[in-house]
Protein backbone atom coordinates (compact mmCIF):
# COMPACT_ATOMS: atom_id res chain seq x y z
CA UNK A 1 0.00 0.00 0.00
CA UNK A 2 1.53 3.14 -1.13
CA UNK A 3 1.74 5.82 1.83
CA UNK A 4 0.88 9.20 1.85
CA UNK A 5 3.55 11.59 0.85
CA UNK A 6 4.36 14.34 3.71
CA UNK A 7 2.80 17.17 2.99
CA UNK A 8 -0.52 15.43 2.75
CA UNK A 9 0.12 13.87 6.35
CA UNK A 10 1.39 17.16 7.26
CA UNK A 11 -2.52 18.70 6.10
CA UNK A 12 -4.09 16.13 7.50
CA UNK A 13 -2.15 16.72 10.76
CA UNK A 14 -3.07 20.16 11.04
CA UNK A 15 -6.67 19.64 9.97
CA UNK A 16 -6.91 16.99 12.95
CA UNK A 17 -5.66 19.40 15.46
CA UNK A 18 -7.16 22.88 13.71
CA UNK A 19 -10.89 20.18 14.26
CA UNK A 20 -9.44 19.40 17.93
CA UNK A 21 -8.88 23.12 18.71
CA UNK A 22 -12.53 24.16 17.24
CA UNK A 23 -14.59 21.83 18.74
CA UNK A 24 -13.09 22.70 22.33
CA UNK A 25 -13.29 25.98 21.45
CA UNK A 26 -16.69 25.84 20.43
CA UNK A 27 -17.78 23.55 23.32
CA UNK A 28 -16.00 26.14 25.35
CA UNK A 29 -18.17 28.66 24.10
CA UNK A 30 -21.22 26.90 24.83
CA UNK A 31 -21.16 26.20 28.08
CA UNK A 32 -19.49 29.89 29.26
CA UNK A 33 -22.44 31.27 26.98
CA UNK A 34 -24.76 29.08 28.75
CA UNK A 35 -23.19 29.64 32.12
CA UNK A 36 -23.80 33.46 31.66
CA UNK A 37 -27.35 32.82 30.32
CA UNK A 38 -27.90 31.09 33.02
CA UNK A 39 -26.69 33.06 36.07
CA UNK A 40 -29.03 35.91 34.11
CA UNK A 41 -32.11 33.51 34.83
CA UNK A 42 -30.77 33.20 38.67
CA UNK A 43 -30.16 36.38 39.33
CA UNK A 44 -33.99 37.01 38.21
CA UNK A 45 -35.05 34.30 40.36
CA UNK A 46 -32.95 35.41 43.49
CA UNK A 47 -34.15 38.94 43.19
CA UNK A 48 -37.57 37.51 42.96
CA UNK A 49 -37.25 35.64 45.94
CA UNK A 50 -35.70 38.50 48.35
CA UNK A 51 -39.38 40.46 46.91
CA UNK A 52 -41.66 37.82 48.35
CA UNK A 53 -39.33 37.30 51.11
CA UNK A 54 -40.21 41.34 51.85
CA UNK A 55 -43.81 40.53 51.42
CA UNK A 56 -44.24 37.59 53.90
CA UNK A 57 -42.51 39.87 56.02
CA UNK A 58 -44.79 42.89 55.65
CA UNK A 59 -47.36 40.16 56.11
CA UNK A 60 -46.11 38.56 59.24
CA UNK A 61 -45.40 41.40 61.56
CA UNK A 62 -45.79 41.00 65.36
CA UNK A 63 -49.14 42.91 65.43
CA UNK A 64 -50.25 40.65 62.76
CA UNK A 65 -49.38 37.26 64.01
CA UNK A 66 -52.21 36.11 63.83
CA UNK A 67 -52.68 36.58 60.34
CA UNK A 68 -54.56 33.20 58.68
CA UNK A 69 -53.55 31.11 55.67
CA UNK A 70 -56.43 32.33 54.10
CA UNK A 71 -55.70 35.98 54.26
CA UNK A 72 -52.34 35.35 53.30
CA UNK A 73 -53.70 33.71 50.13
CA UNK A 74 -56.06 36.24 49.39
CA UNK A 75 -53.07 38.48 49.73
CA UNK A 76 -50.48 37.01 47.93
CA UNK A 77 -53.29 36.08 45.27
CA UNK A 78 -53.92 39.79 45.29
CA UNK A 79 -50.41 40.86 44.32
CA UNK A 80 -48.76 38.12 42.38
CA UNK A 81 -52.25 37.11 40.73
CA UNK A 82 -51.28 39.77 38.10
CA UNK A 83 -47.96 40.07 37.97
CA UNK A 84 -45.61 38.03 35.66
CA UNK A 85 -43.55 36.89 38.02
CA UNK A 86 -46.48 35.22 39.74
CA UNK A 87 -47.21 32.75 37.18
CA UNK A 88 -44.94 29.85 38.33
CA UNK A 89 -45.08 30.75 42.02
CA UNK A 90 -45.47 28.03 44.89
CA UNK A 91 -45.62 28.72 48.49
CA UNK A 92 -46.36 25.92 51.15
CA UNK A 93 -46.16 25.92 55.15
CA UNK A 94 -43.23 23.30 56.37
CA UNK A 95 -46.34 20.82 57.43
CA UNK A 96 -47.12 21.07 54.30
CA UNK A 97 -50.17 23.04 53.99
CA UNK A 98 -50.52 25.10 51.00
CA UNK A 99 -51.10 28.84 50.99
CA UNK A 100 -50.49 30.00 46.64
CA UNK A 101 -50.30 28.28 43.65
CA UNK A 102 -50.43 30.26 40.27
CA UNK A 103 -52.91 29.44 37.72
CA UNK A 104 -50.30 27.30 35.76
CA UNK A 105 -49.06 25.37 38.46
CA UNK A 106 -52.63 24.55 39.31
CA UNK A 107 -52.63 22.62 35.69
CA UNK A 108 -49.15 21.29 35.50
CA UNK A 109 -47.81 20.71 39.35
CA UNK A 110 -44.79 20.30 39.46
CA UNK A 111 -43.14 18.01 42.46
CA UNK A 112 -39.70 17.73 43.88
CA UNK A 113 -38.25 20.91 44.24
CA UNK A 114 -37.43 20.98 47.82
CA UNK A 115 -33.88 19.93 48.53
CA UNK A 116 -34.74 19.65 52.30
CA UNK A 117 -31.41 22.30 52.83
CA UNK A 118 -32.90 25.58 54.65
CA UNK A 119 -32.09 28.83 54.15
CA UNK A 120 -30.61 27.56 50.86
CA UNK A 121 -31.33 28.41 47.10
CA UNK A 122 -31.76 25.24 45.26
CA UNK A 123 -32.31 25.73 41.68
CA UNK A 124 -33.34 22.81 39.13
CA UNK A 125 -35.00 22.50 35.53
CA UNK A 126 -38.40 21.28 34.49
CA UNK A 127 -40.31 21.26 31.28
CA UNK A 128 -43.72 22.00 31.91
CA UNK A 129 -46.55 21.97 28.97
CA UNK A 130 -43.62 22.05 26.24
CA UNK A 131 -42.33 25.41 28.26
CA UNK A 132 -38.65 25.15 29.91
CA UNK A 133 -38.60 26.42 33.01
CA UNK A 134 -35.70 27.14 36.13
CA UNK A 135 -37.14 26.86 39.49
CA UNK A 136 -35.41 28.13 42.29
CA UNK A 137 -36.71 26.65 46.11
CA UNK A 138 -35.88 27.76 49.03
CA UNK A 139 -37.08 28.36 53.37
CA UNK A 140 -38.38 31.64 54.36
CA UNK A 141 -38.88 31.96 57.96
CA UNK A 142 -40.22 34.68 59.37
CA UNK A 143 -41.63 35.66 63.00
CA UNK A 144 -42.11 32.30 63.85
CA UNK A 145 -43.25 30.65 60.76
CA UNK A 146 -41.41 28.70 58.15
CA UNK A 147 -42.54 29.16 54.14
CA UNK A 148 -41.27 26.74 51.39
CA UNK A 149 -41.52 28.49 48.34
CA UNK A 150 -40.61 27.70 44.71
CA UNK A 151 -40.62 30.14 42.27
CA UNK A 152 -40.19 29.89 37.99
CA UNK A 153 -38.66 31.83 35.03
CA UNK A 154 -38.89 30.71 31.78
CA UNK A 155 -36.27 30.27 30.17
CA UNK A 156 -37.20 29.73 26.29
CA UNK A 157 -35.10 32.45 24.90
CA UNK A 158 -31.65 31.11 27.00
CA UNK A 159 -32.48 27.40 25.15
CA UNK A 160 -33.25 29.61 21.88
CA UNK A 161 -29.99 31.51 22.54
CA UNK A 162 -28.10 28.17 23.12
CA UNK A 163 -29.60 26.22 19.98
CA UNK A 164 -28.94 28.83 17.77
CA UNK A 165 -25.18 29.26 18.53
CA UNK A 166 -24.69 26.01 18.53
CA UNK A 167 -26.48 26.08 14.86
CA UNK A 168 -23.93 28.88 14.10
CA UNK A 169 -21.22 27.07 15.30
CA UNK A 170 -22.14 23.54 13.08
CA UNK A 171 -22.87 25.68 10.18
CA UNK A 172 -19.22 27.94 10.18
CA UNK A 173 -17.46 24.54 11.01
CA UNK A 174 -17.30 22.82 7.82
CA UNK A 175 -15.86 25.93 5.36
CA UNK A 176 -13.74 26.88 8.41
CA UNK A 177 -11.93 23.19 8.36
CA UNK A 178 -11.86 23.58 4.29
CA UNK A 179 -10.25 26.53 4.63
CA UNK A 180 -8.28 25.23 7.52
CA UNK A 181 -7.53 22.46 5.07
CA UNK A 182 -6.42 24.32 1.99
CA UNK A 183 -4.21 27.08 4.08
CA UNK A 184 -2.56 23.92 5.71
CA UNK A 185 -1.96 22.50 2.42
CA UNK A 186 -0.62 25.22 1.07
CA UNK A 187 2.13 26.05 3.61
CA UNK A 188 2.93 22.53 3.83
CA UNK A 189 3.14 22.37 -0.02
CA UNK A 190 5.50 25.78 0.55
CA UNK A 191 7.59 24.65 3.23
CA UNK A 192 8.17 21.20 1.57
CA UNK A 193 8.98 22.87 -1.70
CA UNK A 194 12.84 23.40 -1.14
CA UNK A 195 12.83 19.99 -0.68
CA UNK A 196 11.17 18.91 -4.07
CA UNK A 197 13.93 20.90 -5.39
CA UNK A 198 16.59 18.75 -3.34
CA UNK A 199 14.90 16.01 -4.60
CA UNK A 200 15.37 16.90 -8.33
CA UNK A 201 19.04 17.91 -7.92
CA UNK A 202 20.29 14.71 -6.15
CA UNK A 203 18.46 12.34 -9.21
CA UNK A 204 20.54 14.30 -11.69
CA UNK A 205 24.02 13.46 -9.15
CA UNK A 206 25.73 10.38 -10.79
CA UNK A 207 29.40 9.42 -11.42
CA UNK A 208 29.64 11.37 -14.48
CA UNK A 209 28.30 14.80 -13.11
CA UNK A 210 29.52 14.91 -8.98
CA UNK A 211 29.94 18.90 -9.50
CA UNK A 212 26.11 18.96 -9.61
CA UNK A 213 24.98 20.64 -6.32
CA UNK A 214 21.98 20.65 -4.15
CA UNK A 215 20.07 24.15 -4.39
CA UNK A 216 21.57 26.77 -2.11
CA UNK A 217 18.92 27.90 0.96
CA UNK A 218 18.70 30.64 2.69
CA UNK A 219 15.61 30.02 4.67
CA UNK A 220 17.72 29.70 8.24
CA UNK A 221 15.82 26.51 9.37
CA UNK A 222 16.13 22.60 9.31
CA UNK A 223 15.86 22.37 5.12
CA UNK A 224 18.68 25.06 4.66
CA UNK A 225 20.89 22.73 7.20
CA UNK A 226 19.91 19.51 5.21
CA UNK A 227 20.86 21.34 2.12
CA UNK A 228 24.45 22.78 3.37
CA UNK A 229 24.94 18.68 4.82
CA UNK A 230 24.22 16.95 1.82
CA UNK A 231 26.54 19.59 0.14
CA UNK A 232 29.79 19.02 2.30
CA UNK A 233 28.70 15.48 1.78
CA UNK A 234 29.10 15.83 -1.82
CA UNK A 235 32.20 17.82 -1.71
CA UNK A 236 33.45 14.58 0.15
CA UNK A 237 31.95 11.83 -2.00
CA UNK A 238 33.38 13.68 -5.10
CA UNK A 239 36.79 14.28 -3.58
CA UNK A 240 36.88 10.55 -2.78
CA UNK A 241 35.46 9.54 -6.21
CA UNK A 242 38.22 11.32 -7.92
CA UNK A 243 40.66 9.93 -5.17
CA UNK A 244 39.72 6.32 -6.84
CA UNK A 245 39.58 7.66 -10.19
CA UNK A 246 43.09 8.85 -10.23
CA UNK A 247 44.45 6.43 -8.01
CA UNK A 248 42.96 3.38 -10.49
CA UNK A 249 44.48 5.09 -13.13
CA UNK A 250 47.95 5.57 -12.00
CA UNK A 251 48.03 1.97 -10.79
CA UNK A 252 46.91 0.86 -14.44
CA UNK A 253 49.21 2.85 -15.86
CA UNK A 254 52.23 2.01 -13.21
CA UNK A 255 50.89 -1.54 -13.90
CA UNK A 256 51.25 -1.61 -17.29
CA UNK A 257 54.95 -0.11 -17.73
CA UNK A 258 56.52 -3.48 -16.32
CA UNK A 259 53.90 -6.03 -17.75
CA UNK A 260 54.98 -4.32 -21.38
CA UNK A 261 58.76 -4.78 -20.34
CA UNK A 262 58.15 -8.02 -19.20
CA UNK A 263 56.48 -8.97 -22.57
CA UNK A 264 58.20 -7.46 -25.13
CA UNK A 265 61.63 -8.89 -23.20
CA UNK A 266 59.90 -12.54 -23.50
CA UNK A 267 58.88 -12.16 -27.08
CA UNK A 268 62.85 -10.78 -28.38
CA UNK A 269 64.15 -13.58 -26.16
CA UNK A 270 61.64 -15.69 -27.95
CA UNK A 271 62.10 -14.85 -31.51
CA UNK A 272 65.57 -16.63 -32.57
CA UNK A 273 67.97 -18.72 -31.10
CA UNK A 274 70.08 -17.06 -28.64
CA UNK A 275 73.54 -17.99 -26.41
CA UNK A 276 72.59 -18.99 -22.97
CA UNK A 277 74.28 -15.86 -21.71
CA UNK A 278 71.24 -13.61 -23.55
CA UNK A 279 68.60 -15.67 -21.88
CA UNK A 280 69.91 -15.25 -18.79
CA UNK A 281 70.28 -11.38 -18.98
CA UNK A 282 66.55 -11.52 -20.14
CA UNK A 283 65.73 -13.47 -17.59
CA UNK A 284 67.40 -11.33 -15.13
CA UNK A 285 65.95 -7.96 -16.44
CA UNK A 286 62.39 -9.86 -16.29
CA UNK A 287 62.85 -10.56 -12.39
CA UNK A 288 63.23 -7.38 -12.08
CA UNK A 289 60.62 -5.74 -13.34
CA UNK A 290 58.77 -9.06 -11.61
CA UNK A 291 60.52 -8.00 -8.41
CA UNK A 292 59.28 -3.71 -9.07
CA UNK A 293 55.66 -5.02 -10.04
CA UNK A 294 55.24 -7.26 -7.00
CA UNK A 295 56.73 -4.54 -4.71
CA UNK A 296 54.32 -1.75 -6.28
CA UNK A 297 51.35 -4.78 -6.22
CA UNK A 298 52.37 -4.90 -2.41
CA UNK A 299 52.29 -1.10 -1.97
CA UNK A 300 48.94 -1.00 -3.36
CA UNK A 301 47.15 -3.62 -1.46
CA UNK A 302 48.43 -1.94 1.79
CA UNK A 303 46.89 1.60 0.62
CA UNK A 304 43.66 -0.87 -0.48
CA UNK A 305 43.69 -2.32 3.14
CA UNK A 306 44.29 1.36 5.02
CA UNK A 307 41.46 3.14 2.83
CA UNK A 308 38.94 0.80 3.70
CA UNK A 309 40.05 0.26 7.10
CA UNK A 310 41.25 -3.21 7.47
CA UNK A 311 44.79 -2.32 7.94
CA UNK A 312 45.43 -2.94 11.35
CA UNK A 313 48.47 -1.77 14.05
CA UNK A 314 49.45 -3.17 16.63
CA UNK A 315 50.06 -0.80 19.96
CA UNK A 316 52.07 -1.46 22.58
CA UNK A 317 54.59 0.39 24.18
CA UNK A 318 58.25 -0.34 22.96
CA UNK A 319 61.53 1.37 22.68
CA UNK A 320 61.19 3.28 19.41
CA UNK A 321 65.50 3.89 19.60
CA UNK A 322 65.78 -0.23 19.88
CA UNK A 323 63.45 -0.90 17.29
CA UNK A 324 65.65 1.01 14.68
CA UNK A 325 69.13 0.01 15.73
CA UNK A 326 68.89 -3.23 13.31
CA UNK A 327 67.14 -0.98 10.03
CA UNK A 328 70.06 0.97 11.01
CA UNK A 329 73.07 -1.60 10.40
CA UNK A 330 71.28 -2.47 7.40
CA UNK A 331 71.50 0.49 5.67
CA UNK A 332 75.72 1.01 6.90
CA UNK A 333 75.84 -1.57 5.12
CA UNK A 334 74.01 -0.06 1.79
CA UNK A 335 75.53 3.19 2.06
CA UNK A 336 79.12 1.17 2.12
CA UNK A 337 77.95 -0.36 -1.29
CA UNK A 338 76.32 3.48 -2.57
CA UNK A 339 79.89 4.94 -1.54
CA UNK A 340 77.72 7.78 0.83
CA UNK A 341 77.97 8.51 4.54
CA UNK A 342 75.81 7.40 7.23
CA UNK A 343 75.41 8.58 10.05
CA UNK A 344 72.90 7.98 12.95
CA UNK A 345 72.27 9.30 16.50
CA UNK A 346 70.30 7.74 18.93
CA UNK A 347 69.28 8.89 22.37
CA UNK A 348 70.75 6.68 24.46
CA UNK A 349 68.32 6.87 27.64
CA UNK A 350 65.85 5.08 25.57
CA UNK A 351 62.62 6.88 23.94
CA UNK A 352 59.69 4.75 24.70
CA UNK A 353 56.63 5.14 22.23
CA UNK A 354 53.18 3.31 21.80
CA UNK A 355 52.68 2.19 18.61
CA UNK A 356 53.24 -0.23 16.19
CA UNK A 357 57.21 -1.46 15.88
CA UNK A 358 57.40 -2.73 12.50
CA UNK A 359 55.03 -0.33 11.13
CA UNK A 360 57.51 2.88 12.48
CA UNK A 361 60.12 0.70 10.63
CA UNK A 362 58.55 1.06 7.83
CA UNK A 363 58.12 4.55 7.76
CA UNK A 364 62.06 4.99 8.29
CA UNK A 365 63.00 2.70 6.37
CA UNK A 366 61.05 4.37 3.17
CA UNK A 367 62.67 7.74 4.56
CA UNK A 368 66.20 6.46 4.05
CA UNK A 369 65.24 4.54 0.94
CA UNK A 370 64.18 7.72 -0.80
CA UNK A 371 67.09 9.67 1.09
CA UNK A 372 69.95 7.13 -0.64
CA UNK A 373 68.20 7.22 -3.71
CA UNK A 374 68.59 11.05 -4.27
CA UNK A 375 71.75 11.08 -2.92
CA UNK A 376 74.91 11.01 -5.04
CA UNK A 377 77.89 9.47 -4.26
CA UNK A 378 80.08 11.01 -1.90
CA UNK A 379 76.85 12.30 -0.24
CA UNK A 380 75.64 11.92 3.20
CA UNK A 381 72.58 10.65 4.90
CA UNK A 382 71.66 11.74 8.90
CA UNK A 383 69.42 9.84 10.79
CA UNK A 384 68.95 11.01 14.26
CA UNK A 385 66.24 10.37 17.35
CA UNK A 386 66.01 12.58 20.19
CA UNK A 387 63.14 13.74 22.64
CA UNK A 388 61.35 17.55 22.35
CA UNK A 389 58.66 18.59 24.45
CA UNK A 390 56.91 15.57 24.98
CA UNK A 391 57.59 13.86 21.39
CA UNK A 392 59.84 11.55 19.70
CA UNK A 393 61.63 13.24 17.21
CA UNK A 394 63.16 11.30 13.59
CA UNK A 395 65.16 13.05 11.54
CA UNK A 396 66.46 11.88 8.08
CA UNK A 397 68.67 14.34 6.26
CA UNK A 398 70.46 13.98 3.33
CA UNK A 399 72.76 16.06 1.01
CA UNK A 400 70.78 15.36 -2.19
CA UNK A 401 69.06 17.12 -5.12
CA UNK A 402 66.98 18.56 -2.89
CA UNK A 403 62.56 19.54 -3.54
CA UNK A 404 61.86 22.57 -5.58
CA UNK A 405 59.69 24.75 -3.34
CA UNK A 406 56.19 24.28 -5.56
CA UNK A 407 56.62 20.72 -5.54
CA UNK A 408 57.09 20.39 -1.56
CA UNK A 409 52.88 20.36 -0.88
CA UNK A 410 52.72 17.11 -3.64
CA UNK A 411 55.33 14.79 -2.45
CA UNK A 412 52.73 13.17 -0.09
CA UNK A 413 50.58 12.53 -2.26
CA UNK A 414 49.88 8.74 -4.23
CA UNK A 415 51.80 8.55 -7.35
CA UNK A 416 53.63 11.37 -7.30
CA UNK A 417 57.22 11.73 -7.74
CA UNK A 418 59.08 15.29 -8.28
CA UNK A 419 62.06 13.50 -10.97
CA UNK A 420 59.34 11.66 -13.16
CA UNK A 421 62.12 10.56 -15.72
CA UNK A 422 64.94 9.31 -13.51
CA UNK A 423 61.69 7.15 -11.70
CA UNK A 424 62.47 4.39 -13.88
CA UNK A 425 65.69 4.03 -12.71
CA UNK A 426 64.95 4.42 -9.01
CA UNK A 427 62.47 2.27 -9.06
CA UNK A 428 59.91 4.08 -6.90
CA UNK A 429 56.07 4.34 -7.82
CA UNK A 430 55.45 7.18 -5.65
CA UNK A 431 53.43 5.58 -3.10
CA UNK A 432 56.13 5.49 -0.16
CA UNK A 433 55.42 8.89 1.50
CA UNK A 434 51.73 8.32 1.13
CA UNK A 435 51.98 5.25 3.47
CA UNK A 436 54.98 6.80 5.55
CA UNK A 437 52.35 9.78 6.14
CA UNK A 438 48.96 7.42 6.79
CA UNK A 439 51.59 5.47 9.11
CA UNK A 440 52.25 8.39 11.01
CA UNK A 441 49.10 10.45 11.22
CA UNK A 442 47.43 6.77 12.72
CA UNK A 443 50.54 7.04 15.52
CA UNK A 444 48.92 10.30 16.04
CA UNK A 445 52.08 12.06 14.64
CA UNK A 446 52.85 14.45 12.41
CA UNK A 447 55.53 14.12 9.10
CA UNK A 448 56.81 17.13 7.35
CA UNK A 449 59.77 17.91 4.89
CA UNK A 450 62.68 20.96 4.59
CA UNK A 451 64.14 21.14 1.42
CA UNK A 452 66.12 23.21 -0.95
CA UNK A 453 67.05 22.22 -4.70
CA UNK A 454 70.83 21.03 -4.88
CA UNK A 455 70.89 21.26 -1.08
CA UNK A 456 69.26 18.41 0.04
CA UNK A 457 66.27 17.55 2.22
CA UNK A 458 65.70 16.94 5.65
CA UNK A 459 62.51 14.63 7.10
CA UNK A 460 60.90 15.42 10.38
CA UNK A 461 58.85 12.56 12.01
CA UNK A 462 57.58 13.53 15.29
CA UNK A 463 55.44 10.93 17.86
CA UNK A 464 53.83 11.47 20.85
CA UNK A 465 55.87 9.51 23.75
CA UNK A 466 53.71 6.86 25.51
CA UNK A 467 52.40 8.15 29.12
CA UNK A 468 54.91 6.24 30.92
CA UNK A 469 57.58 8.50 29.26
CA UNK A 470 55.58 11.38 29.40
CA UNK A 471 55.15 11.12 33.35
CA UNK A 472 58.73 10.16 33.63
CA UNK A 473 59.98 13.70 31.64
CA UNK A 474 57.33 15.76 34.23
CA UNK A 475 58.87 14.19 37.08
CA UNK A 476 62.35 14.52 35.94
Amino acid sequence: MRRLSIGLRLTLWYLAIFALAQAVFGAGMWLILRHNLYDIAEDDLESQVDDLKSFLQTQNQPQSKNTSIASLREELAGTYGLEHSGDYLQVETRDGQLVYRSTFLQAHPVNGLHTGLANELSFADRTLDGRPLRFVTTDIETNGRTYIIATGILIDDVAGTLSLFRLYLLMFAPPLLLAAASGGYWISRRALAPVDAIVQTAREVSGTNLRNRLLKLETGDELQRLSDTLNEMLDRLESAFLRVTQFTADASHELRTPVALIRTEAELALRRSRPEEEYRESLRHILLEAERTTSLIEELLSLARADSGRETLTMQSFDLGEALRGPIEGWRQIATIRNLQFRAAIDSEGVLVMGDDRALRRVVDILLDNAFKYTAEPGSVELSLARKEHKAVVTIRDSGVGIPPEERSKIFERFYRVDKARSREFGGAGLGLSIAQWIVEKHGGTISVESSPGKGSAFQVKLPLSTSEVQHSILA
